[in-house]
């Protein structure tokens, strides 16, 4: 495992739920539903979408806290990370949600020292938001506001783990996928290795069939991919 990078998605993969979407449902103008729409049908990329919802939003910081602290995630997720770290493999969470949230939610879970690299958000006054896009790029295909692709680095085989739109355009260009969800679904639409599962309990078995081989080797072919589909 140590030729290995893990780019971990947040939302829907650790956490149960969509923390944007709850925030959206609980503190925002209804309008916000319509700006949805739009990213839904690509009309325009969350970037946009991300920058006009929050505008909308109106919680004090006590507000956004006290929510973030009900948000649960996967029980099996910090022994999968403490597992990962054990096997000398580098791992990350790239999220285009709230890097705040995250890190106060895996905090509460124990999780405190993964690299987070999520947008940022940034208080505009004292209950109005803005969100900031520090890992954003021009040349991202899916005008994300955390262009995911951009946290994979060269030397290393790219496993990406994840479960919906915002992991698609690295899972492209990943050696391997971990997916449930949609992301499951357009893995397997176009051709993506990847195996599926449903929570963290089931990736150590999934992680030892990985192999330790160099950067750069040979995607799986559909006959391997079949056996992680069977773990």
């Amino acid at each position: 495992m140590m030729q290995w990078h893990i780019v971990c998605d947040f939302d829907g993969t650790i956490t149960r739920t969509d923390v944007i979407d709850n925030i959206l449902q609980r503190f925002a103008d209804p309008s916000w539903e319509a700006i949805e729409e739009q990213w839904v049908q690509g009309e325009i990329g969350s970037r946009e979408c991300l920058s006009r919802q929050l505008s909308l939003v109106k919680a004090s910081p006590a507000e956004l806290l006290a929510y973030f602290d009900t948000v649960e995630i996967d029980p099996d997720f910090p022994d999968f990370v403490d597992h990962v770290i054990g096997l000398g493999a580098s791992i990350e969470v790239v999220s285009d949600g709230i890097e705040q949230g995250i890190a106060r939610i895996l905090a509460r879970n124990y999780v405190s020292l993964l690299p987070i690299l999520a947008n940022r958000l940034r208080q505009v006054d004292h209950n109005r938001w803005r969100i900031d896009f520090p890992h954003a790029s021009d040349a991202c295909h899916a005008a994300s506001g955390n262009c995911k692709c951009k946290s994979t680095p060269g030397g290393k085989r790219v496993l990406v783990i994840g479960d919906g739109r915002s992991d698609m355009c690295v899972a492209a260009s990943a050696d391997f996928v971990f997916a449930k969800d949609s992301l499951a679904e357009h893995c397997e639409r176009n051709g993506i290795p990847y195996a599926r599962f449903d929570t963290f309990a089931e990736l150590a078995a999934l992680l030892a069939k990985l192999p330790s081989n160099a950067a750069n080797a040979p995607h799986y072919s559909r006959e391997q991919q079949e056996l992680f589909n069977h773990v």
